[in-house]
């Protein structure tokens, strides 16, 4: 629990502006931020500790440009032993973003410990589809392309073609579908975020994430949350399973 804690303060003194749900940039308000908590701890006879703090914020420095960044950090303990920690940082520069089809950069590093990466780095850039807004429900489609640079601790891989390489880059595609919308008369709030990445280089070299959060509001800012996220990569060191899942419980805290 104390590692918890420790790990805890750092992410938030280090990020100490980031307080990430879903955050359309096409909103109207200059700046918006929240805090999403949320976790699992079992004592006895067995031990277990997952926990997962998500964050983000969009701020317009300028009428037509939406600056935006979301980061996460999740980790687990079995029986005491360290099984995750892991850290993503997305950030995105936007521009125009309240017409239905607009240009974006992107920029992102990562780290995970089970997965024995070092370090994770994509540039690039490409185009947003705003398909559907209504209110406060809304939903958009985003195809991009990156540079990705991967680094690993390790250099003996699930497919034999890697082995012998700590290094691994390539040119990626991406298709993102990312939503939320407000159910029941704003008693419940859906969200999602997914994308597929395979490579334009190598046809084993693929990933996918989806990521689902349904809210329940207590307060103005403050909402009950429930998360599940499922990750799969193609590319892991030899004995590893290419797929994780999380379903956490926990809380959100917003500005707006």
């Amino acid at each position: 629990m104390k590692l918890l804690f420790k790990k805890t303060l750092y992410l938030l003194f280090l990020f100490p502006i980031l307080l990430f749900g879903q955050i359309n940039e096409s909103d109207s308000l200059k700046i918006k931020a929240n805090l999403s908590l949320t976790g699992f701890w079992q004592a006895g006879n067995v031990e277990t500790l997952i926990f997962r703090a998500k964050s983000g914020i969009t701020y317009k420095p300028l009428k037509k440009w939406v600056v935006k960044t979301q980061n996460s950090y999740v980790y687990q303990e079995f029986g005491k032993e360290k099984a995750d920690a892991d850290f993503l940082s997305l950030n995105f520069l936007y521009f125009n973003p309240e017409k239905k089809i607009y240009p974006q950069l992107l920029g992102f590093l990562s780290t995970n410990y089970r997965r024995e990466i070092s370090s994770r780095s994509l540039l690039g850039g490409g185009v947003t589809f705003q398909v559907f807004k209504k209110d406060k429900n809304w939903l958009k489609f985003s195809v991009t392309s990156e540079y990705e640079q991967t680094n690993f601790n390790n250099t003996n891989f699930n497919l034999n073609a890697y082995d012998g390489n700590n290094e691994i880059d390539t040119w990626r595609g991406t298709i993102w579908v990312n939503g939320k919308y407000y159910l029941f008369k704003d008693k419940v709030i859906l969200s999602h975020e997914s994308y597929v990445q395979p490579s334009l280089e190598e046809s084993d070299n693929y990933r996918w994430q989806v990521d689902f959060g349904l809210e329940f509001p207590i307060w103005k800012f403050l909402n009950f949350k429930i998360n599940y996220l499922r990750t799969f990569e193609s590319i892991v060191i030899e004995g590893q399973k290419r797929e994780d899942q999380f379903l956490t419980f926990g809380f959100t805290l917003k500005s707006y």
